[in-house]
């Protein structure tokens, strides 16, 4: 599981959804779309640490992505390892500007040889903001 950790930075709320932005280490703004009660939703405060929590086989990647794009989560970074199997390969990024933290993500190995993934190669991870989870962190924990 992949995980970052950073402060609420915005809470939108509307019945039983929530948008959450998150300002995470080194500067990422990143967005998670919880469901729930709206009483657990409004427990959600600004300045409130969190981990923001999401599968290896959630995070696309992208290599010189250009225009818009309605994933909303776009991490930086650069290829330390690649992993292939027959059908999967697992890639490890490490995230641009934070030292010492890295994410993977999972993808067919036909996208990776397709992409020409190599070690060295700046990527972008792709995480749409429904496959983004978030647990409140004490503050001593951030």
């Amino acid at each position: 599981m992949n995980q970052l950790t950073g402060l609420i930075a915005g809470v939108e709320a509307h019945g039983s959804v929530a948008l959450v932005d998150v300002s995470a280490e080194g500067g990422l703004r990143l967005s998670a779309t919880l469901l729930g009660h709206p009483d657990q939703l409004a427990t959600w405060r600004l300045t409130q640490p969190v981990r923001v929590l999401f599968k290896e086989t959630e995070v696309a990647l992208a290599k010189n992505l250009q225009g818009q794009i309605s994933l909303r989560n776009r991490i930086p970074g650069v290829i330390l390892t690649i992993e292939k199997g027959q059908i999967l390969t697992r890639v490890v990024i490490a995230v641009h500007g934070l030292k010492d933290v890295t994410i993977s993500s999972v993808i067919t190995t036909r996208s990776a040889t397709h992409l020409n993934l190599a070690i060295g190669d700046m990527v972008e991870a792709l995480v749409k903001s429904n496959e983004m989870t978030i647990q409140a962190l004490s503050d001593t924990e951030i």
